[in-house]
């Protein structure tokens, strides 16, 4: 019945799944470009159709009522961005706990304009020896879905070549407001 309903609202907003289902039981998901608060309904749509039970992480504000029980039950964990805590750590140990884990990751981690993304995913990944699966919302095309995946080499610019690749033709609803596919890290290693 979900999946009747989530297909049946991505046809009446005009969006179309793309890509495969990801093979892998553990996987972090980059969720890109995120410019709105649609993001995360098409998101959670899309992982319906493609039989995925995915988690996601979000500020903390978002967890209070009235919907903070129903983004918990949707897969959300509460995210306090004013504390500084081992979070790459936690979900490295959630993947170890779990046969199947799908993090979804809003690598931006704001819908505003940012000159970087936060290097998370990436760390997540790799300290926990999963790939990255490049999920995507493109609204010029209203298309949406899995794109390639990625096992971090530890390279982080080779790496982040791969994913600037995929997101160059990816639009957001406000374009405007999808930055640059780059982590601070790539501007400390050239400098070091």
């Amino acid at each position: 019945m979900r999946k009747l309903l989530a297909r049946a609202w991505l046809r009446l907003m005009g969006w179309e799944p793309e890509g495969e289902q990801p093979s892998a039981p553990r996987f972090v998901l980059i969720a890109a470009p995120h410019t709105s608060n649609w993001d995360l309904a098409y998101l959670l749509a899309l992982a319906e159709l493609y039989d995925l039970r995915v988690s996601w992480m979000g500020k903390e504000e978002i967890f209070r009522a009235p919907f903070g029980g129903l983004f918990r039950a949707l897969g959300g964990i509460p995210v306090r961005r004013s504390e500084r805590a081992d979070r790459v750590g936690a979900m490295a140990r959630e993947f170890a706990a779990r046969e199947r884990f799908a993090l979804v990751v809003p690598a931006e981690a704001t819908r505003s304009w940012s000159p970087y993304w936060k290097s998370g995913f990436y760390h997540i990944a790799r300290r926990a020896n999963v790939p990255i699966v490049m999920g995507f919302l493109d609204y010029a095309r209203r298309r949406g879905g899995f794109g390639p995946q990625l096992f971090p080499s530890g390279d982080l610019r080779r790496d982040m070549d791969q994913i600037r690749a995929f997101y160059a033709d990816k639009t957001g609803k406000f374009p405007d407001q999808f930055g640059p596919v780059r982590l601070r890290e790539e501007d400390e290693d050239a400098v070091a």
